[in-house]
């Protein structure tokens, strides 16, 4: 029997985490308020995202040395200033990554605050994730550093890269906390790494404990997205939260996980929020890629999990199996993209399809032989006018023109600097036809999002652990090198995909009612990089079978009618949660940095196949809407 550094014995106590932040902009007052609480041992939250280290990496990349810019999350400053007290009374553990792009400038910061504060609280940092120097190494010696979701190799992306973040693993935060540190500011790191690193500190782990350790790394990507887990984009939040008038301050979600791995899902008390098998299953969908889940640390594996309702607001999590690492981990490569802006014209009433060719001719012969600067230009019109409208709003759409270029004046970003009110622009290329124009004509008012805006390509690849320079520094000054794992395995780059094995005829359960498939399927979908995934399922066993018969890839590309984009779809079960999951490859117009779409980060393509009709068997149809 081993004892952890909290003086216990390992095996008889329960590792209590709390998720207190989902991404920069979640509330802040998770922070403050779970830290009041003595039975929570950590805080954890993520702080960054793809989005968010494109802009960081730049402003470090091209940081000149006198210059004070930020290149980590300062909101996690405003966070932690009403927990620090409790923090230190509680002796309790942080670990966050909100540290992004310049995690030793962070620590910095927190270190000051927690002394002005009057604690003794001991900062620590990770660093290693800025693996720009070898990437450019090995892209010198012929690395192809294959794009993870279209395969294609980094030389046909035509783009300068300016800086390239690896994931880290979790073994630099349990280093960490094993000498002291209280708070451990990271940048990079995978989103479930604290949670992976807490639990190898608290239940002493080793390195290849694989069975904990996967169970650590399922514990952390449900808590990393915060209350998406408690009751957030729930697909059941009608009848569970919005009528039952829970849906205002749901809870942050809390993690129990035993020294053998298993954990309890549960949530604040005294708050909002609903805690079920439900949202658990919606949770476990959302942004993965395959049955297996790969992090620098372990590998595990999803599609034998197993969810149970121990009590009201409490899920237990079993079933989950882990083997070694892969040799690789997960690096995002950044570069400049150019200017991007958009205008915005409002339709309404008859002819709608020929009064967006209208506008869409007439500006492309005002743009003239410009139009070629332009990488992308597209317009796309969003929304229908039902037929017989009840009031003027519901009879009008939003035509949008959204462009982007290299050239920054041709995109009026140079406005600022004094370029001439004749230059041309595609602001102006849009506006001036205003008054040639369709019956009704209207365009958005603010003009602003005329104005191009710098944006960002971003390509994700793989890169090898043991070329990584992955340090711990302590808080009394020691740098510790944290070694790239000895113990892996090679997996295949594409994991099992497959149509159910045994479908059943759809006639098999009688009489059907075409209705749309969110009738009685929940679901969740979500992006990583330019990839979408999309998880459905059902809440009762007699419906499995229907939804795996029904739910090939031939009937999701049907379903998707349009949205198609006839590229690579991937497919998985999971029996024990009556789930079916695809992986949408390449789908998202290179990725929430880029894209050209509204739905940058995936999230609303569940939303749109729930609403599509399908023959629900009547038996099914008649238990009601979720």
């Amino acid at each position: 029997m081993t004892t952890n550094l909290h003086g216990n014995e390992s095996s008889k106590r329960v590792m209590r985490i709390a998720g207190i932040s989902g991404g920069v902009f979640d509330r802040f007052r998770a922070m403050g308020d779970l830290a009041k609480d003595p039975s929570i041992d950590v805080l954890f939250g993520d702080w960054i995202s793809e989005i968010s280290m494109t802009f960081r990496g730049n402003e470090r990349a091209s940081r000149e040395p006198e210059a004070e810019r930020l290149a980590f999350e300062m909101s996690f400053v405003a966070a932690l200033k009403p927990a620090i007290k409790y923090i230190a009374q509680n002796k309790q553990k942080v670990a966050v990554n909100a540290g992004s792009c310049d995690p030793e400038a962070m620590a910095n910061i927190v270190q000051q605050l927690v002394k002005d504060y009057g604690t003794d609280l001991k900062v620590s940092w990770v660093t290693g994730d800025d693996v720009t120097e070898q990437f450019k190494e090995m892209l010198k010696d012929g690395e192809r550093f294959l794009s993870l979701p279209s395969d294609t190799p980094i030389d046909q992306w035509g783009a300068e890269p300016v800086c390239a973040q690896a994931y880290l693993g979790g073994v630099g935060i349990a280093e960490a906390l094993r000498r002291g540190a209280d708070i451990v500011i990271c940048g990079r790191v995978a989103d479930a790494a604290p949670v992976v690193g807490a639990a190898m500190w608290f239940h002493n782990w080793d390195r290849e404990d694989f069975t904990q350790l996967s169970y650590a790394l399922v514990a952390g990507h449900l808590l990393e997205c915060s209350s998406y887990i408690t009751g957030g984009y729930y697909t059941g939040f009608k009848k569970e939260l919005l009528y039952a008038k829970n849906c205002t301050n749901c809870g942050f979600p809390i993690g129990e996980i035993e020294a053998d791995g298993q954990f309890v899902i549960t949530k604040e008390e005294n708050a909002g929020g609903i805690v079920n098998v439900q949202t658990v299953t919606a949770q476990l969908l959302y942004e993965i890629q395959g049955p297996l889940y790969y992090n620098s640390d372990v590998t595990a594996r999803f599609d034998r999990i197993k969810l149970v309702q121990e009590a009201p607001n409490r899920v237990r999590v079993t079933g989950v199996t882990g083997s070694p690492p892969p040799p690789t981990t997960k690096i995002g490569i950044t570069a400049k993209g150019g200017w991007q802006a958009e205008v915005h014209f409002f339709l309404t009433g008859l002819d709608i399809e020929e009064k967006a060719e209208l506008i869409e001719r007439q500006t492309l012969e005002s743009m003239g032989d410009y139009r070629k600067e332009f990488q992308t230009l597209v317009f796309n019109i969003t929304g229908s006018i039902p037929v017989n409208p009840k009031n003027q709003a519901s009879a009008t759409v939003d035509l949008r023109i959204f462009a982007q270029s290299k050239n920054p004046d041709l995109m009026s970003a140079g406005a600022h600097k004094g370029v001439a009110p004749d230059t041309p622009s595609f602001g102006k290329w849009c506006i001036e036809n205003c008054l040639q124009g369709y019956p009704g004509g209207t365009p958005a008012m603010d003009l602003r999002q005329s104005i191009g805006k710098p944006f960002f390509e971003y390509w994700v690849a793989l890169f090898p652990q043991n070329k990584i320079n992955h340090e711990l520094h302590t808080f009394d000054g020691k740098t510790i090198s944290i070694p790239a794992p000895t113990n892996t395995n090679v997996y295949p780059r594409q994991q099992d995909s497959y149509d159910t094995p045994s479908p059943l005829p759809l006639d098999s359960w009688g009489e059907t009612v075409l209705a749309p498939l969110g009738h009685i399927v929940h679901g969740r979908s979500g992006d990583k990089s330019s990839d979408c995934n999309l998880g459905l399922f059902v809440r009762h066993a007699d419906e499995w079978d229907w939804l795996r018969s029904l739910l090939s890839i031939g009937k999701l590309r049907e379903l998707l009618e349009d949205e198609d984009k006839g590229k690579n779809i991937d497919r998985f079960e999971i029996p024990a949660l009556y789930a079916v999951h695809f992986l949408l490859r390449d789908h998202l117009d290179r990725g929430a940095n880029s894209s050209s779409s509204y739905d940058i980060l995936g999230k609303n393509v569940c939303e749109y196949v729930r609403c599509k009709l399908v023959d629900i068997p009547k038996v099914f149809y008649d238990r009601g809407t979720i």
